[in-house]
């Protein structure tokens, strides 16, 4: 095994571990604000030190990747969509601990007819299943799974719009739930941009499998 095939085998061994990281802390987030658990919260708040320290590791390792033995071709890809989906993930990371921030600044815990008449749940579920989607998707070079991810966005997307009018529903039923209905709403907004990025990764192994650009092109 050539020292590039050394260097790649463990990148890809650091972006792995950076998505079940930064996964952890999006699961973590959720069970924190389903359950009103501060302490929960408190983990996710403390581990994005983690999250930072590794994203800065495996820029360097790209870095010295290309610096050191000038990747080609598929392996130039490999390199090049790790380096890009290490910010998508890094940029998840901080979503996940926004939300935490915000359970730590609610004072009591989320009524659940709240959660469901904003479909919060549905988009937390969904928010989730989209990471573990790009991160099969990615390990089995499997760009149709890859692919699949563009729709569940836009289930996120329908969401996210909804969103206000159903808040503002809620409010008239609830007007007592002001301050924790603000602050769904607000989740409801970062957990939108985790299916942005999500759908970044998802460009990203196509683009390192088939050498497809799909910004603004065809998918």
């Amino acid at each position: 095994m050539s020292q590039l095939e050394i260097e790649l085998k463990q990148l890809k061994v650091e972006i792995i571990n950076m998505w079940n990281l930064v996964h952890s802390q999006v699961v973590k987030s959720n069970v924190a604000m389903v359950n009103f658990d501060k302490n929960l919260a408190r983990e996710v708040v403390s581990r994005e030190k983690r999250v930072n320290g590794l994203e800065l590791k495996i820029d360097r390792d790209c870095e010295n990747i290309f610096a050191l033995l000038t990747p080609v071709a598929v392996d130039l890809r490999f390199v090049l969509a790790v380096l890009k989906i290490n910010s998508n993930l890094e940029r998840i990371g901080d979503i996940a601990e926004g939300v935490a921030k915000y359970i730590l600044s609610a004072d009591k815990p989320f009524n659940p007819e709240l959660l469901r008449m904003t479909e919060t749940i549905a988009m937390y579920d969904e928010a989730i299943n989209m990471l573990e989607d790009t991160l099969t998707a990615f390990e089995k070079e499997d760009t149709q799974l890859a692919r699949s991810v563009f729709q569940k966005d836009e289930f996120l997307d329908k969401i996210n719009i909804n969103a206000t009018n159903a808040t503002c529903q809620y409010l008239v039923l609830h007007p007592e739930d002001a301050y924790q209905s603000l602050i769904n709403l607000s989740v409801i907004r970062r957990l939108e941009r985790v299916g942005d990025q999500s759908k970044n990764i998802a460009e990203e192994t196509i683009f390192y499998v088939e050498a497809k650009v799909l910004k603004h092109g065809e998918a």
